[in-house]
């Protein structure tokens, strides 16, 4: 039986509508009124998991805020059986948007209420996106538990959806941004009656009656500041006190509460000091700072916001392709293997996919951190999320979307950011045990001020509450954290695990692989020896003509070397498998392959020209009668490669080279780049053996690796960095991936884990100092309320300020 609704009531919950509100979902293909964000939000989850007939079987409304302690209905409607939770078979994991972050007070709140939740594994909130991973057991615990137990401490959890966790922080941010303006407002008010009051004191020319009425005019200019503005400090605190904690917001909360009530009192009987001024100001700076953080938050994780919203929606299918040109808009998710899109210039790539038809640059950036647009042709693969730059595209799809390469880099994200490193964890049990420190010290310095002087006993207690910034160090980590993730994302580096920058930082050994990590890991044109009279030009012109359609790494090695050659064509084209190509070029038939496939055609090899060379691949080119030239190919080192060694040896770490390639081959590249030790020939098993026994000694192993052979080696260093792209990122097991797959990436990963450190060392320093300096000044009543208030933003201000150099490349 469906409940009786009300015209003007909230749909979800039967709250009355505010005039003029817009929140709104469509349910049944009817558009339905909603009270506020927070039914919005649940309304459309409950839609978006298909579950509209909790609408239409109902009998009652949803639990609303004036029934808040029972277990909302809707909530009971996820499962441990949706796909969106499934982990394993014991266990569930999920990602979820938390409405209502206000500091990193908020984040300790609410980890530690799901950590007391029976069954709750892991729980970990990113202050900067916003987002809870969470992980429970499937036998105890379900999805209706966890969002309960966020709501219980005032908070709203769902399932993160990129577009409404957009915005929904747009709309925070407005709402902060109004209650700024107010209590700025309040507070410009307030001084244009308390400031001539102070003047008249002093000489006496106020009298009582006057000063009464600005007392009652300033009481009610501080209401609004008081009622509206100061909110988010009041439902911190509630819900602190609510789970039995004492979170950063309470001691905030009880400054301004004693500063307007102590006030409201002498302005009743008359007799007393008045606070308004300070009250209103305070309120104004810390929203300020708050202001500040949050915006800082945005801009720390900027980066990851583009990668969640690019993904495109939708695709351009062309069904009827070859036979009809004819496009059909429909959902990106819908596109299956062998669909034929359109890609029309700035538009991004729905899925994995081939070029069928045309020539455009893409826009790898999102996905790479290369800045360049990248030349793309007819029968060259292109990965999902990239943005087409040019000229429009036909593509066949290879993967459906949901497996796409930035589809399998946001499931990377997810991973993201759940943990906090140790040095960040300190910072929060610190803070934590700091706010009941102050709130005893506050007591013991009012007892002892009223003992001494009664009349500065309020204002010094208000100016201790106010002063402290237990803020300060739970933000100096987490926002310098952020921020350099964010800049490493934007050059192409996605740090995976959250211990990555300090564990790099104080590593002892950085252990490499060989092939594909110092080396490109694909063959290199090194050296061209003349046979003949032929010049080496020309000879590599003709090479290129035979190798022109050929795919084998050594065919692109020489095409590479060649470049644009002279636009000879290749006719009568055989290729040997395994042996080499034979083919006419202007009318010459010549042979490029192995020696033997060659002297068929050339004659006996001349002088040393059958011997290799060790660690090089010959490949021979001839013609009837005559050898004519001998290329030598090899995986070359990466330009980078000297640098970044270097970089690491000067900063007195020890670099290791293990490789599976032969022990001569492996010597030969740490000789060349000044590595002492080298081990050749290793398996996976003797790799990972190595790297224990150095972790036996007490050493912090940092290991580079092409992150799918070195997958067991990787998952045991301290710190791991892998290779990645493409396919490849699905199978990480590294703590960092390197999407450009440049080496020169691990440099700058260091370089920026050095100046994380150094900076989160300067911003706990900077609290730690400020509290310890500000907090004994108030005490002893050199400082007043308001002083109190701009020394708490200030510290604030400081740390994010000093947190976001991060963010500069």
């Amino acid at each position: 039986m469906n409940a009786v609704l009300k015209p003007s009531a909230c749909f979800h919950c039967g709250l009355p509508v505010p005039a003029g509100a817009s929140w709104s979902v469509t349910i049944d293909d009817v558009p339905r009124a909603m009270c506020c964000p927070g039914c919005e939000a649940v309304a459309q989850t409950i839609v978006d998991i298909g579950q509209s007939a909790y609408y239409r079987d109902r009998d009652e409304y949803a639990v609303n805020a004036f029934d808040a302690t029972l277990m909302p209905p809707e909530l009971r409607l996820y499962s441990n059986d949706d796909a969106q939770f499934a982990r394993d078979a014991s266990s569930c994991e999920a990602t979820l948007s938390v409405e209502g972050i206000r500091c990193a007070a908020c984040v300790w709140l609410i980890e530690r209420q799901l950590t007391r939740l029976p069954g709750v594994q892991a729980a970990s909130l990113n202050v900067a996106t916003e987002r809870l991973y969470v992980r429970w057991s499937r036998a105890e615990c379900e999805p209706g538990d966890i969002l309960q137990a966020v709501r219980q401490v005032g908070y709203t959890a769902y399932p993160y959806d990129a577009v409404r966790h957009g915005e929904r922080l747009q709309k925070a941010s407005k709402t902060l941004g109004r209650q700024l303006f107010v209590a700025g407002l309040s507070m410009m008010q307030v001084m244009m009656y308390v400031a001539p009051s102070y003047l008249a004191a002093e000489d006496g020319t106020l009298d009582d009656s006057m000063a009464s009425l600005m007392r009652w005019a300033s009481l009610l200019l501080t209401l609004p500041a008081i009622c509206y503005s100061a909110m988010p400090f009041f439902q911190g605190a509630w819900a602190s006190l609510r789970a039995r904690t004492l979170g950063m917001d309470v001691p905030v909360a009880l400054g301004i509460l004693a500063a307007f009530f102590g006030s409201v009192v002498a302005t009743w009987t008359g007799r007393g000091e008045v606070y308004y001024d300070s009250a209103t100001m305070f309120i104004f700076l810390l929203l300020c700072s708050r202001y500040f953080e949050l915006q800082a938050r945005r801009k720390a994780a900027s980066a990851l916001e583009r990668l969640q919203h690019a993904l495109p929606a939708s695709a351009s299918l062309m069904a009827g392709f070859p036979d009809s040109r004819a496009t059909t808009l429909v959902p990106a998710g819908s596109l299956a293997v062998g669909d034929v899109i359109l890609v029309k210039p700035g538009e991004a790539i729905a899925a994995d996919s081939v070029i069928v038809e045309g020539t455009s640059a893409l826009d790898l950036s999102l996905l790479t951190g290369e800045s360049a647009a990248q030349r793309r042709k007819t029968g060259e693969r292109v990965p999902g999320g990239a943005i087409n730059a040019s000229a429009a595209i036909i593509l066949r799809v290879l993967k459906p979307a949901r497996e796409s390469t930035l589809s399998d880099l946001l499931k990377l994200i997810e991973r993201a950011g759940s943990g906090k490193p140790q040095i960040a964890q300190w910072a929060d049990k610190v803070a934590a045990w700091f706010v009941l420190g102050l709130l005893l010290f506050a007591v013991a310095v009012f007892a002892f001020w009223s003992w001494h002087d009664a009349s500065q006993a309020w204002p010094v207690a208000i100016a201790v509450l106010v002063v402290s910034c237990p803020c300060a160090l739970s933000l100096a980590t987490p926002t310098a954290l952020a921020a350099a993730t964010d800049s490493l994302l934007r050059r192409g580096v996605l740090i995976v695990q959250p211990h990555v920058l300090e564990t790099l930082h104080r590593a002892t050994h950085i252990v490499f692989d060989k092939t594909g990590t110092l080396t490109l890991g694909r063959p290199v044109l090194q050296q061209v020896e003349g046979l003949g009279s032929m010049g080496e030009d020309a000879c590599l012109q003709v090479a290129a003509a035979l190798e022109a359609g050929s795919a084998h790494p050594l065919a692109q090695a020489i095409l590479a070397a060649a470049g644009e050659h002279s636009g000879a064509h290749a006719e009568q084209l055989q290729e040997v498998q395994g042996q080499g190509l034979e083919g006419i070029v202007d009318g010459v038939r010549y042979r490029l392959g192995n020696a033997a496939f060659v002297a068929a055609i050339a004659g006996p090899p001349l002088g040393d020209t059958a011997v290799g060379v060790q660690g090089m691949t010959p490949l021979y080119l001839g013609t009837q009668g005559r050898w004519l030239t001998r290329f030598l190919l090899s995986d070359a080192l990466r330009p980078e490669a000297a640098d970044v060694v270097a970089y690491f040896h000067k900063r007195g770490k020890q670099v290791v080279l293990l490789s599976g390639d032969q022990e001569a081959l492996t010597q030969s590249v740490a000789a060349q780049l000044g590595i002492a030790t080298a081990c050749g020939e290793c398996l996976p098993d003797e790799k990972l053996d190595f790297v224990q026994q150095l972790q036996a000694t007490g050493a912090v192993v940092a290991m580079v690796g092409d992150g799918i052979n070195d997958a067991a080696v990787l998952s045991a260093a301290d710190v791991s960095f892998a290779m990645g792209s493409g396919a490849a990122l699905a199978q990480a097991h590294a703590d960092t991936v390197l999407l450009s797959s440049q080496l020169v990436s691990v440099l700058d990963t260091a370089r920026t884990a050095a100046r994380s450190m150094r900076i989160i060392r300067e911003n706990l320093g900077w609290a730690t100092l400020y509290n310890l300096t500000a907090i004994p000044a108030a005490a002893l009543g050199f400082l007043n309320p308001w002083l109190s208030g701009v020394g708490m933003a200030a510290s604030s201000a400081v740390v994010i300020a000093n947190a976001l150099r991060l963010r500069k490349v």
